[in-house]
């Protein structure tokens, strides 16, 4: 099975998330997303980040309808920070069965040459990169074999958007799956 790796602190997931990762199972070669939620990312400050337990759980409250799409804390065991580089080498030797390919947005293919040993991935590993506002996906020609730019949806919803919003009483129940909204709501997180 081709999986693709879709790694983020989800804090919060958001629709923008799910059409995505929907857009990539219907449109592409790709059989499942796993959105792996991540305990730290090395490039991101550590400042409003909820525990990674609570992030993954509402990870999974938003994708349980979606069989093709599939929360998991995979990262949570490994050595951290997180590198990719470091969990697509774990995830292949733990699922020797799948092929697994990467997924990322223009903003992070633009700073790919800055990942820890971004040339490994993209020798053992395929990448898909999804359009945002304000990038545009430039793959050389000697990559084009390798990387892949997707034309899915541009849905610019931000979690950072989404917390804030949410801080300042702001109704945000049609940016969050129904799930997620309503475990945010009785947690009262982000408030």
């Amino acid at each position: 099975m081709k999986i693709g790796i879709f790694s983020g602190s989800f804090n919060p997931i958001h629709i923008g998330h799910m059409v995505l990762a929907n857009f990539i199972t219907e449109f592409t070669d790709i059989d499942e997303v796993w959105f792996l939620v991540t305990p730290q990312n090395p490039l991101k400050e550590d400042a409003i980040l909820l525990d990674e337990n609570t992030r993954f759980e509402m990870t999974k409250l938003a994708l349980a309808d979606y069989p093709k799409l599939k929360a998991s804390d995979f990262e949570f065991s490994l050595p951290k920070p997180s590198y990719t580089v470091h969990t697509l080498e774990a995830l292949s030797e733990a699922y020797p069965e799948n092929t697994f390919a990467l997924i990322i947005g223009a903003d992070n293919w633009e700073a790919f040459d800055r990942w820890r040993d971004f040339e490994e991935i993209l020798e053992q590993y395929r990448i898909y990169v999804y359009p945002r506002f304000g990038y545009r996906i430039s793959i050389s020609k000697k990559l084009k074999d390798r990387v892949e730019a997707l034309s899915s949806p541009v849905i610019e919803i931000s979690s950072t958007f989404i917390r804030e919003a949410l801080a300042k009483g702001k109704n945000m129940h049609a940016f969050l799956p129904e799930s997620v909204h309503k475990y945010i709501i009785e947690k009262g997180l982000y408030l």
